[in-house]
């Protein structure tokens, strides 16, 4: 599949990678993200979980979201920031700035420019998003720290410029290789 060879490894040991296009649920996609940003995987779920509750368990409307007391989302664990930006994207969606259709039909980089429009929707929030909701199969996240961590263990590079020029041998498919990074920081 790659050039690549720790990649072929990788690729034998964890099989196919797992993708599908999630573009219906951007809206919601989008405010896990931010409830989970710069949180253990552990921390995300458990805020998240408490977050649904407050709705009895389903994704709130924007509408229902917007007029959520902040010190309610508080209470599911988020901070005051991460209320309000969950907020800016329920209302970017009430107010149709954001719509999937045209979402789909934007480049990479036009997808990454509308997202980061919206207060508190960062370049490593768009490109979890680019991955992950729109299926998108060459998109590589030099902000992750996951994926550089991969990188430093499996390659023995940390600085950018080489990062990024190791991650032009893995075009046009660097979504994938992101993938099989990250499942090599699993402890399996």
């Amino acid at each position: 599949m790659f050039s690549d060879p720790i990649l072929n490894k990788l690729h034998k040991k964890y099989g196919p990678h797992k993708f599908e296009d999630r573009s219906e649920k951007l809206y919601e996609e989008l405010v896990e993200s931010i409830i989970g940003q710069q949180l253990s995987g552990k921390a995300a779920d458990t805020i998240f979980k408490r977050f649904l509750a407050l709705f009895n368990n389903k994704f709130p409307t924007p509408e229902k979201l917007m007029k959520t007391d902040d010190e309610k989302l508080r209470s599911a664990g988020m901070s005051y920031s991460k209320a309000a930006y969950i907020k800016n994207i329920a209302k970017a969606f009430k107010e149709k700035q954001l719509e999937v259709k045209k979402i789909k039909k934007l480049s990479d980089e036009e997808v990454r420019k509308e997202l980061t429009k919206i207060k508190g929707v960062g370049n490593w929030t768009a490109e979890m998003i680019l991955i992950f909701t729109l299926k998108r199969e060459d998109v590589f996240s030099l902000g992750d720290a996951g994926l550089r961590h991969a990188i430093k263990n499996l390659y023995k590079i940390e600085k950018e410029k080489d990062i990024l020029k190791l991650s032009e041998n893995w075009k046009p498919n660097r979504s994938f290789a992101c993938w099989y990074l990250w499942r090599s920081l699993e402890n399996r």
